[in-house]
C-alpha cells in the first residue's frame, strides 16, 4: 500500500516502520471474512493504540466502511484510541476495594506518574486505569502493573511498586 495522506497527519508519531508493519497484518487479513478484530488487535500490538488515521488504513486495506471499523474499535475495551504506555497500571474501585482505602491508592499512583486515571505519561512508559472489579474482593485494596497483582496495597507502597517498572 503506498503513503497516503493519513501517514503524513501522524508521520511524527508512527514510524514507517509501524506503517509497514501495519500493512503486512492487513495483507494477511484481506480478503478473509470475520477477520476485523482479530486483524485490529494485531495492528495495536503493532502501533500501540489505533488512532483514526490508522483506522482509515485498516478500512480501505481491508475494504470496510471506517464506519464498522470506528464501532469496533470504540465498542471493545481491549482497543484504544489514545497512546498506551509501556505498562498499565490498574487500581480496582470495585466496592470492597474503595472501602478499603482504593482511591488513595488511585490519588497516590496519579501523583506519583503525574497523570490522571485514563491518561498516559508522554514518555508512555505508564497507563492508568480505573478496574470497576477484578473479582479479587478478599485482598483489596488490589492495583494491578500488566499482569502483576498488589494485594492490600497501602499509599505509601505505590512509588516502590512503580520503580520496578521504571
Amino acid at each position: 500500500m503506498s503513503m497516503g495522506c493519513c501517514e503524513s497527519k501522524c508521520a511524527g508519531d508512527i514510524t514507517s516502520e509501524q506503517w509497514a508493519l501495519v500493512d503486512e497484518i492487513i495483507a494477511k487479513y484481506k480478503g478473509q471474512r470475520g477477520i476485523l478484530i482479530p486483524c485490529l488487535h494485531e495492528v495495536q500490538e503493532a502501533v500501540g493504540y489505533l488512532p483514526l488515521e490508522v483506522q482509515e488504513r485498516v478500512a480501505a486495506g481491508l475494504d470496510v466502511p471506517l464506519a464498522d471499523v470506528y464501532s469496533v474499535v470504540t465498542f471493545y475495551a481491549l482497543f484504544s484510541t489514545t497512546p498506551i504506555g509501556k505498562h498499565q497500571v490498574g487500581i480496582c474501585m470495585g466496592t470492597a476495594c474503595y472501602v478499603r482505602g482504593g482511591d488513595k491508592v488511585l490519588e497516590k499512583v496519579e501523583e506519583a506518574l503525574g497523570i490522571k486515571a485514563g491518561e498516559t505519561t508522554e514518555d508512555r512508559l505508564f497507563s492508568i486505569q480505573v478496574m470497576r472489579c477484578i473479582g479479587a474482593c478478599g485482598l483489596g485494596p488490589v492495583m494491578t502493573v500488566d499482569d502483576d497483582i498488589y494485594a492490600r496495597i497501602k499509599p505509601d507502597r505505590v512509588a516502590e511498586v512503580l520503580a520496578k517498572y521504571s
